[in-house]
């Protein structure tokens, strides 16, 4: 089967090499590949971590992906940083929060022990004095998430377009973060890289003063603190709130990181859903946008790719305007916070449907009405500078040499940003 993926981040790229394993025929396109949320990413495989009240089908969906990641990064060949995730709370409001969400795993058939300051600080040693209590997530770890991208766009070169081809293709898979308009709603996520001579030794994460924080330690001494989360219309720039914000909760809980330098502030758009589940499956005839409103050909059989639309770049693939079938597109969008946990599942899950026409309910676009989403149309947005405006002033060695502000940038922004 010839299949079009669109979309370069650890999503779109985990999809396109499942496929490829699987004997598809693939192209991956992007012109700013890596540039968005991927960029962005600290990288926690933390599914206990992550799940909350009225997100626990998560839980399920995050263990699966798990599992799949070992394999995965042998593939890949990209280190996992075993070790698993401690939460933390400062004060005993604070840890009020990690026991409810103890509570909750416990609940989920997942329980883990909350212990008090002295046993917390034995399990990291660099949590300050004042913590009140902590509960180890001992299966989690993480992954650095611009060398997955890496490696797999060193995998996939080949097949790597900034447009499409032009080419006849099967069927497209959408995996466009936020780009894909109409879709996903955007909430802009702030975070920080530093480099410390004394980082903690598992991804420390939790709560000071009410302020959530991350702390997630490289092998290399670079350290990723964030998150805030804003859910906005404007473009994402970093802020001295949330840069303030961030440093202040992560010093709080680890003392040491008052000596770290400052390498770089970032801000990304998160793409979330109605109900902040991904959407990973056919279309559907009500996600089908039509070519009435502007839409254009994206190599599909004439039919425009749900959120695609025109930013000034020529999309129009010289397909014979045949109007296709809205099983022709499938989508791997809406990941929010989950994007890089999620990677592996969302890659089979799109291979199996491909393959077999499996759809996982939980996931299945078709489970929401559109009409419950946002789907003002944007102006086109400029032509992006030389240098995103959030990104450092001597960009990580890494990062892209234009880094992407969210998506393809044939890919319009037709409603709200993640």
């Amino acid at each position: 089967m010839r299949v079009r993926v669109l979309g370069a981040g650890v999503v779109g790229l985990a999809c396109a090499d499942e496929l490829v394993r699987r004997g598809h025929e693939v192209e991956v396109v992007d012109p700013a590949p890596g540039g968005g949320a991927s960029y962005a990413a600290a990288g926690m495989l933390a599914p206990t971590a992550e799940v909350w009240h009225g997100e626990e089908a998560l839980l399920d969906l995050g263990l699966r992906s798990l599992a799949l990641w070992p394999a995965a990064a042998r593939r890949w060949g990209v280190a996992l940083r075993p070790g698993g995730t401690l939460l933390v709370g400062r004060d005993d409001a604070d840890l009020q929060l990690v026991e409810r969400q103890a509570a909750l795993l416990a609940r989920l058939g997942r329980p883990v022990d909350v212990v008090g300051g002295r046993a917390a600080r034995s399990l990291e040693p660099r949590l300050g004095a004042g913590v009140a209590g902590a509960a180890l997530l001992p299966d989690e770890g993480s992954v650095a998430p611009r060398e997955v991208v890496a490696a797999l766009l060193d995998r996939h070169r080949a097949r790597l377009l900034p447009a499409p081809s032009g080419a006849p293709v099967d069927r497209t898979v959408v995996a466009t973060g936020i780009a894909a308009t109409g879709l996903v709603r955007g909430v802009r996520g702030e975070v920080l890289r530093l480099r410390s001579d004394d980082p903690p030794e598992r991804t420390v994460r939790g709560w000071v003063h009410g302020e959530p924080v991350y702390v997630v330690p490289r092998a290399d001494g670079e350290v990723v603190v964030g998150a805030t989360s804003e859910e906005h219309d404007a473009p994402p720039v970093v802020t001295a709130g949330g840069v303030r914000r961030l440093l202040e909760a992560a010093c709080r809980l680890l003392p040491g990181l008052d000596r770290a330098e400052l390498l770089e502030a970032t801000a990304r758009d998160r793409p979330a859903t109605a109900d902040n589940l991904p959407l990973v499956g056919p279309a559907g005839p009500r996600w089908s946008a039509g070519r009435a409103d502007g839409g254009h050909d994206t190599g599909t059989g004439g039919r425009e790719t749900p959120g695609a639309r025109d930013t000034g770049t020529d999309s129009d693939t010289g397909a014979d305007g045949d109007t296709g079938t809205d099983g022709d597109t499938v989508l791997a969008v809406g990941l929010f916070r989950h994007g890089v946990l999620l990677a592996p599942l969302v890659a089979a899950l799109v291979a199996d449907h491909l393959d077999h026409g499996h759809v996982e309910p939980a996931l299945d676009p078709r489970r929401l009405d559109p009409r419950r989403l946002d789907r003002r149309r944007l102006d086109p947005p400029p032509a992006p500078p030389h240098r995103h405006p959030t990104a450092p002033a001597h960009p990580h060695p890494t990062a892209p040499a234009h880094p992407h502000p969210t998506a393809p940038a044939h890919l319009h922004p037709d409603g709200d940003r993640p």
